[in-house]
């Protein structure tokens, strides 16, 4: 069963979705070196798990000084603790893992095979017409990400494999959750609707974290703290209200394409501040993933 989507002024409301996925990109690739450099002082799941809090009760606290409410109706707790689940614990706890065993640039890679998934999951679960141009752009876009894998000689050794597996689980799971997020339709504020999701999504891992690691909040150097100030603001607080803005303004399948930057971002500046690798291959091969997205959004 297919869920039509609603006519869109593409004049009007498109231009500001892609103005949102852009500010998401741009916020989700630079967390990819800050997260790597961070976790060389604090684990991953403590990380992730404790800046969203703090990241969705900011944004909750927003919420109330608009004026909103955030009141949640019993018939969308369901829904938006699958989301939340989705969206939030899932990529954080999974891609936070990842770090461990694989460099910054190669988890945003693996990581963002998600739009792949997400767009044979909206023509399943959405019904969203599969256009030639949207499949010739999906095809470019993962092109791009493949021949990134493979530019500096990704291994796909005994020691690799672990992060490997944990990347490509979490961006099946975001892939899920960005289609179900359509599906949906949470009747909740946007400011009100991500800061549950994040808040929500973040306890899990928050409680992992004090499970399996052994938290220091106060070994944390200057750089340390800067670190975690950035990712509850931009990841966060700006690059989760934008995504979730932009993917209510645009067909899931060409928000998720869109996405496709990120690791584009994360590589480059991963290469400028981690030193990771970035020759004539990784360039040949953003070149086509950005030519990809460019085409979907286009589409």
């Amino acid at each position: 069963m297919s869920v039509s989507e609603p006519p869109v002024s593409r004049a009007r409301i498109a231009p500001l979705g892609l103005l949102f996925l852009a500010i998401t990109s741009v916020g989700w690739g630079l967390n990819w070196p800050v997260m790597k450099s961070l976790i060389a002082e604090l684990l991953p799941l403590t990380a992730r798990g404790f800046t969203g809090i703090i990241g969705g009760s900011l944004l909750a606290a927003l919420a109330l000084w608009r004026g909103e409410s955030l009141r949640v109706a019993p018939a969308q707790w369901g829904p938006l603790i699958v989301l939340a689940l989705l969206n939030v614990t899932g990529w954080m706890a999974l891609m936070g893992l990842a770090l461990l065993w694989l460099p910054g640039g190669e988890a945003a890679v693996i990581a963002y095979t998600m739009p792949v998934w997400a767009a044979v999951l909206a023509w399943w679960i959405l019904g969203e017409r599969m256009s030639l141009s949207r499949i010739v752009a999906m095809l470019m876009a993962f092109a791009g990400i493949t021949a990134l894998m493979g530019a500096d000689g990704l291994s796909t050794s005994a020691e690799k494999l672990p992060g490997v597996a944990l990347a490509l689980l979490g961006a099946f799971g975001f892939a899920l959750g960005t289609v179900l997020a359509k599906r949906f339709r949470l009747a909740l504020p946007l400011l009100t609707s991500t800061a549950w999701q994040i808040g929500i999504g973040c306890v899990p891992v928050a409680l992992l974290g004090l499970i399996f690691e052994t938290p220091n909040f106060a070994a944390l150097s200057s750089t340390g703290w800067s670190l975690l100030a950035y990712i509850v603001i931009v990841p966060f607080c700006i690059a989760y209200l934008c995504w979730f803005a932009a993917l209510k303004m645009l067909p899931a399948s060409v928000a998720a394409i869109g996405t496709m930057a990120v690791p584009v971002i994360g590589v480059v500046v991963s290469a400028i501040a981690l030193h990771e690798p970035l020759g004539i291959g990784q360039i040949a091969a953003l070149v086509l993933t950005l030519a990809g997205v460019m085409l979907a959004t286009r589409s």
